[in-house]
């Protein structure tokens, strides 16, 4: 390959992957042609895009970049996996997948999280963290609570009040 063409395709990575921050890469070597394709069609469903790069393609695609540290000296094929609402969305479908029978050969490889690369074992505990929109309702429901506690202290002295006047006026009837 010349390295008119190199640069080429480098510079195709460079730009679709400008905007990503976060990413795993993925093994898929092993998938038959039906089962690659389910699994990019359900990936894509969830937003999630998935690419199959050459290494030192890549590796010179994310030189500076959040990405550059995934391909440092990384042997073998791989796919980039990126996309979902945040990494921990992502990593949780990446290890759903990675459980399932029909995908037994796809698996997590590493990753990157706001510019630090994740091993194997750190992007399965990040798949059991709470999710951007679990975090999200948590908060919430932290937030929400001392009103509700307030809203009860005020209504049960009123409701018992209201009860007994009831009761007090059954009795004079």
């Amino acid at each position: 390959m010349s390295k008119y063409v190199k640069n080429l395709i480098a510079d195709y990575l460079r730009e679709r992957l400008s905007e990503v921050n976060d990413a795993l890469l993925v093994n898929v070597i092993g998938l038959d042609a039906n089962a690659s394709n389910r699994l990019r069609s359900g990936l894509r469903s969830k937003d999630i895009n998935v690419m199959v790069v050459k290494n030192s393609m890549a590796a010179r695609a994310t030189v500076g970049t959040p990405l550059g540290a995934m391909f440092d000296g990384l042997t073998g094929t791989a796919a980039v996996c990126w996309g979902s609402e945040d990494i921990v969305s992502l990593a949780k479908e990446i290890a759903a997948l990675a459980k399932e029978e029909q995908y037994e050969a796809f698996e997590a490889r590493s990753g990157v999280m706001d510019g630090e690369l994740l091993t194997v074992a750190q992007v399965a505990e990040v798949s059991r963290w709470p999710s951007r929109r679990e975090q999200l309702s948590l908060l919430l429901g932290q937030i929400l609570s001392p009103g509700a506690t307030l809203a009860a202290q005020l209504n049960g002295p009123g409701g018992a009040l209201a009860g007994q006047i009831a009761q007090k006026g059954e009795e004079s009837d």
